[in-house]
């Protein structure tokens, strides 16, 4: 049993006491220290994403911006080629030669860019995919079925662009 003496005695006098204060003491530093270590290692992290949110916002507004470059750079060669048949127009031999070689390019510029022409001529009507413009009987065609086609369509990369506008067979 201790007595009041050693209770009202500071830390220090017998030694037991100052001991128990200097390992709270070197504790508490120590916690100190880990919480710096802590709060540093939280704020580079935060800075980090802080960054990459940055450069994500910066990579999403570049890709908009320049989304058609490469289907830009392909379309440049068809423009050309339309400016030369422009210049050699006198012979309509030469004319529809350029022509289908223009009509080339562009179809290889196109698919090139994941741009697909949808042609449904034959087909089953698919409302997906074709726009009937009007119904028409036929006896030679089976009923549902695309007979004419007024306007190809065109998907791109699989998402669909534009339909095709077609007509379509019923039964007579």
């Amino acid at each position: 049993m201790s007595t009041p003496n050693e209770q009202d005695r500071p830390p220090g006098a017998n030694g037991a006491p100052a001991e128990e204060g200097a390992d709270v003491q070197a504790a508490l530093q120590a916690a100190e220290a880990r919480a710096l270590e802590s709060r540093d290692l939280y704020m580079r992290a935060l800075a980090e994403m802080e960054n990459i949110r940055k450069r994500a916002s910066r990579d999403v507004e570049q890709a908009h911006k320049y989304a058609v470059d490469r289907f830009a750079n392909d379309l440049i060669g068809v423009k050309d080629s339309l400016e030369l048949g422009l210049l050699a127009a006198g012979d309509p031999q030469t004319l529809r030669a350029g022509t289908e070689a223009t009509l080339k390019l562009l179809a290889k510029a196109f698919e090139k860019n994941g741009l697909t022409e949808i042609d449904p001529l034959g087909q089953q009507f698919n409302p997906e995919q074709h726009e009937a413009m009007a119904m028409q009987p036929s006896a030679e065609h089976v009923p549902d079925s695309v007979t004419q086609v007024i306007q190809k369509g065109y998907a791109l990369n699989g998402r669909l662009l534009r339909p095709a506008r077609v007509i379509v067979a019923k039964a007579p």
